[in-house]
């Protein structure tokens, strides 16, 4: 009802304003229209009569019965173009010295048809004057009607643009006021249900929707709170189903890798050469695939609110080398330069999850870093946080993937490598152990070609200690 109320007498503004601008644009095009074809008939009439009377006065002299052909078929022509000009509007004296001029054209014919006499150059000529006088009579004439009618356009015009100023002067005031008034009536609802979108948006389905205001409002808000529930439902099942999938793949996962270490050691026979390379890339990807379920697994923790910090006191430096050795063939296979510069700290943390970081970030510079490239690993303590910095010198991260690369599930745009693809959680697991810590991490953009990430993380007390120590 309100913007019933608003709109139409702006749309019957509209309509009126388009019927007024549609008259003026039909008009506006027939008056250029008749102007070209004025001019051009004009132009060709002047050509016209110049090749006649040259023809003309050729066939008066050598008698050659194709140049007074040629004089016909352009005194056709000429009177096709009078014709053209008739039926443009004209006044009376344009349309005397059209019919003038074609009569004109015509007696001249007859004449040169006609055995010519000693009189006939003269009657030619004199016909040719008169022609040549109506021809500028009817272009002068032309200018002055084309002309009325542009004035004539300039006043409607004008006209019209009053009209739709008044109209303007009116209805917009009036307008203003009833969106005021219903801007007034349906802001609080409307802030509402923005705000509940917005957390939908963001992935928030624990507080119930409510929305109060006009009935059709209200309808629109049970409705956002029969999307929350399903969403919800939705977004349980979903984790529901990570952890059951992940549990099951984690029993045979297992036993893989103990079959793989088992072939490994020459527990059932030394195995040649090839057969050592193939156990390799088992044991390899099923590293890699433990990997990814201890994500899922993790990822699963923190989107049902189930997983905690076991906080505690260790040494960074071992567990940084820690997680590289398990990389170390990767690194070794890619002949990749590690730049360390890791100090020994002392930190007061979850062990494990800062382990997932470090595994997932090493994980990604590894895969993206090219041969004989360049990877960096930094950890320093200043400014009371720790800061930890992996990069690499790859292709970096794509200017429209930088806003999404921490969001769960979201794959770049960049071709990752390797026989066994990533889940697109790896950075999003990234995220929330970092932020569970009370820190962050972001992409940082320096000197490395590839992607820089830079995790800060502030200084915890430990129970032992009244802040963290380093050495």
């Amino acid at each position: 009802m309100g913007l019933g109320l608003v709109t139409l007498p702006l749309l019957l503004a509209v309509a009126n304003a388009v019927l007024e601008l549609g008259q003026l644009t039909t008009e506006s095009g027939a008056v250029v229209s008749e102007s070209a074809t004025a001019t051009q008939e004009n132009q060709r009439i002047s050509g016209l009569l110049a090749a006649m009377e040259r023809n003309a006065r050729q066939y008066l002299v050598l008698q050659d019965q194709e140049l007074l052909d040629i004089y016909g078929e352009d005194q056709l022509a000429l009177e096709g173009s009078v014709a053209l000009l008739a039926d443009l509007p004209q006044d009376k004296g344009t349309l005397s010295e059209l019919q003038s001029l074609r009569a004109t054209s015509r007696a001249v014919h007859e004449i040169l048809k006609d055995a010519p006499g000693e009189n006939a150059v003269d009657e030619v000529v004199r016909g040719f004057q008169v022609m040549a006088a109506a021809a500028r009579a009817v272009s002068g004439g032309m200018r002055v009607v084309l002309n009325n009618r542009f004035i004539s356009l300039q006043a409607s015009t004008r006209a019209a643009q009053e009209t739709l100023a008044w109209q303007a002067g009116l209805l917009v005031p009036g307008a203003l006021v009833l969106i005021i008034f219903f801007a007034l009536m349906v802001g609080r609802p409307m802030r509402q249900i923005d705000r509940a979108i917005r957390e939908l948006g963001e992935g928030n389905f624990e507080h119930a929707i409510t929305v109060s205001g006009p009935r059709d409002i209200e309808t629109l808000g049970r409705q956002l709170e029969w999307l929350r529930n399903r969403l919800m439902e939705s977004t349980e099942e979903k984790n529901k189903f990570l952890r059951h999938m992940s549990h099951e793949l984690k029993t045979p996962l297992a036993n893989i890798r103990e079959g793989t270490d088992l072939l490994m050691d020459g527990a059932v026979g030394e195995l040649d050469n090839q057969q050592q390379e193939v156990t390799g890339i088992l044991r390899d990807n099923g590293v890699k695939l433990q990997k990814l379920i201890e994500n899922l697994l993790t990822f699963s923790a923190w989107q049902t609110k189930t997983a905690a910090l076991e906080l505690a006191e260790f040494e960074l430096k071992p567990l940084v080398f820690a997680v590289l050795s398990q990389h170390r063939l990767a690194i070794s296979q890619k002949k990749i330069k590690l730049q360390l510069e890791v100090a020994p700290i002392h930190i007061y943390a979850d062990e494990g999850k800062l382990r997932l970081v470090l595994e997932n970030l090493i994980s990604n510079a590894i895969k993206f870093t090219p041969e004989d490239g360049i990877m960096l690993v930094g950890a320093t303590l200043a400014d009371g946080a720790l800061t930890i910095d992996v990069a690499d010198n790859g292709p970096g991260i794509a200017e429209e993937d930088r806003d999404r690369i921490f969001e769960a599930f979201y794959q770049g745009r960049r071709l990752q490598g390797g026989p066994v693809g990533g889940t697109g959680i790896g950075l999003s697991v990234v995220n929330e152990c970092v932020q569970a810590h009370g820190g962050s991490v972001k992409l940082v953009d320096d000197e490395w070609s590839g992607a820089h990430f830079r995790v800060h993380l502030p200084l915890q007390r430990s129970e032992h200690e009244p802040l963290v120590a380093h050495g």
